[in-house]
């Protein structure tokens, strides 16, 4: 019980940090003609506020579904390698079901709070975490919805700013300290500009296309070198 109440403490501000940003993107799922139960179920069973959004904008957009599905998992992949590395900090006698779960609830900030722990992750610290953050991710996109269809336009228009400030502040950081992925984000600036103005693909084929492209230029260019590489 003491690591499930250490990791509730540890959820208190992700939560609310969760809460502001589902609030703009209940937004987004108003625009896209969700209703608020559907945010809610959306945000409740789909923990990825980057697929989320890429999905309500396949939905306003109305793409067929295996476009739609694809362009989740792009946005989604990046939680294959945390669920990879969080492995390692997790008991190896640890059940699988405890496995299941922590790997349903990944996200960035859960991950940061596993790989914190040391040795090994106690499941219950991060039940104590996901007990107060998650419901507020959920109940944050339905409460966005229902003042989305309140609120003026212009405000709604304001506030869907929100969710972009949430990307800048995670691809900022890394950039001030690393030159390749400096780069990398510039040259999917351009690169997505130029793909809006010069060709005839929607907005969700074009970030399956360029995902692809820039993290496979990525790779070739300024690959990682592991310790047999070094050696």
């Amino acid at each position: 019980m003491d690591a499930f109440r250490k990791g509730f403490k540890m959820g208190i501000p992700i939560g609310l940090g969760y809460f502001a940003v589902a609030f703009s993107l209940g937004i987004v799922a108003a625009n896209a003609g969700l209703t608020p139960f559907q945010g809610f179920l959306t945000s409740a069973v789909m923990n990825a506020s980057a697929g989320e959004n890429a999905a309500f904008i396949a939905i306003r957009e109305s793409v067929p579904y295996l476009q739609m599905a694809l362009i989740t998992l792009v946005s989604n992949i990046r939680y294959v390698l945390m669920s990879f590395a969080m492995s390692q900090k997790i008991d190896p006698k640890t059940k699988m079901i405890h496995r299941f779960i922590l790997g349903y609830f990944l996200t960035d900030e859960f991950f940061a709070l596993a790989i914190s722990q040391d040795p090994y992750l106690d499941p219950y610290y991060s039940y104590g975490a996901i007990s107060f953050a998650s419901p507020c991710w959920a109940i944050g996109t339905a409460f966005g919805i229902v003042m989305g269809t309140i609120l003026p336009v212009r405000i709604v228009s304001a506030l869907s700013v929100a969710l972009f400030g949430m990307f800048l502040a995670i691809i900022i950081p890394p950039a001030k300290t690393s030159r390749p992925i400096c780069i990398l984000i510039i040259l999917s600036f351009i690169s997505s500009f130029l793909m809006s103005r010069f060709t005839p693909f929607s907005e969700s084929t074009s970030t399956i296309i360029l995902t692809i492209a820039i993290s496979s230029l990525g790779a070739i260019l300024f690959p990682v070198k592991g310790e047999q590489d070094e050696k």
